[in-house]
């Protein structure tokens, strides 16, 4: 192992509850996300229809200091305690939800739906509903309909902390122009949290990916002897680590899904050497979750062996958890790019 460059193994984070919670915050290239600075496409109207269901819902919160569309706007109550975006990757969901995240007052809580279901995971469920609880804003990024069981667990909290006066925003995974398959999930969505769909407004939102307008190819491969060099330029000066694929795999089975955002937590880049396709589920999964939270936190990757576009075989393409992986597939793309 190179002097210059830690290992994400020398990292073991066990976090607690409360740690845990302090992370579901908004992603930090979000962090001047708002509904004045959400540019919607001219292509697509839907994305401008989306933006004002989103003011809409925001109404009932009180107006900041200052100028802006609150100035203007009566505070209302919306009829319904929650909303939904759905829509393909990459079309400014997570910037909407960030930004209404940013208008609720406080206690508000912002996460993917793998972060809620680690939380309840690691806290236990009623421990997770008494954090939860009395929060202005539950802020759902990807909500993910593949394991049913996870489904009703969200289900139910979720009802519990509606019934409690929070607010609930969500977003889909669906992936875009997938063919054979419908190209909006809101049906499925709303279908499986069936006591819970009267509350929510779905509101459809398309367009094109912007991790990919500008990328052709797949995911690029680091020749095997420039991936520390190519970290260290990538990190900008901030920590960087150096692993091999496997130790990494093997290292994430021993760190609970929970604790990934402290894995990664102020890295500036990580270096993987001798990446390739993935043989089972489990490690697949693992590093999809750890994914979500390079992506979040702008960690960039340095890879080489195989291209992370082709890491996920077609039996897993096919499979229940196609969505998880095409998303994994669009964010390695960018993180690697």
């Amino acid at each position: 192992m190179p002097a210059s460059l830690a290992s994400l193994t020398d990292r073991a984070p066990r976090l607690t509850g409360e740690e845990i919670a302090r992370y579901l915050v908004p992603p930090r290239q979000f962090d001047d996300a708002s509904l004045d600075n959400y540019r919607p496409g001219e292509d697509y109207p839907s994305q401008t229809e989306a933006l004002e269901k989103m003011r809409a819902f925001s109404q009932s919160w009180s107006a900041p200091s200052g100028g802006g569309w609150f100035r203007r706007t009566k505070k209302t109550t919306p009829t319904l305690p929650g909303i939904y975006l759905d829509g393909g990757f990459g079309v400014g969901k997570t910037h909407l939800l960030a930004a209404l995240w940013h208008l609720a007052p406080q206690r508000k809580y912002f996460g993917t739906f793998i972060e809620y279901t680690a939380l309840v995971g690691a806290l236990g469920y009623r421990a997770a509903v008494d954090l939860l609880s009395g929060a202005s804003l539950i802020a759902i990024d990807e909500f993910e309909l593949d394991d049913p069981g996870d489904t009703m667990v969200m289900t139910r909290l979720l009802g519990e902390l509606v019934a409690k006066g929070s607010r609930i925003a969500a977003t889909s995974n669906t992936p875009p122009n997938a063919l054979g398959e419908g190209r909006f999930a809101a049906a499925d969505f709303l279908r499986e949290i069936h006591s819970l769909s009267a509350h929510f407004e779905t509101v459809r939102i398309d367009g094109l990916d912007y991790r990919r307008r500008e990328i052709t190819g797949g995911a690029p491969v680091t020749a095997a002897d420039a991936v520390e060099s190519a970290t260290l330029e990538k990190a900008g000066g901030r920590p960087a680590t150096l692993d091999d694929f496997d130790t990494l795999l093997a290292h994430l089975a021993k760190v609970h899904p929970a604790s990934y955002v402290g894995l990664v937590d102020g890295l500036g880049a990580i270096g993987l050497r001798d990446v390739h396709p993935f043989s089972g589920q489990t490690d697949a999964l693992r590093f999809v979750a750890l994914t979500d939270r390079l992506y979040d936190g702008g960690v960039k990757i340095s890879a080489s062996g195989t291209s992370f576009s082709e890491v996920f075989g077609e039996d897993m393409l096919a499979g229940g958890y196609r969505k998880k992986y095409l998303r994994a597939i669009s964010r390695l793309v960018a993180l690697t790019s």
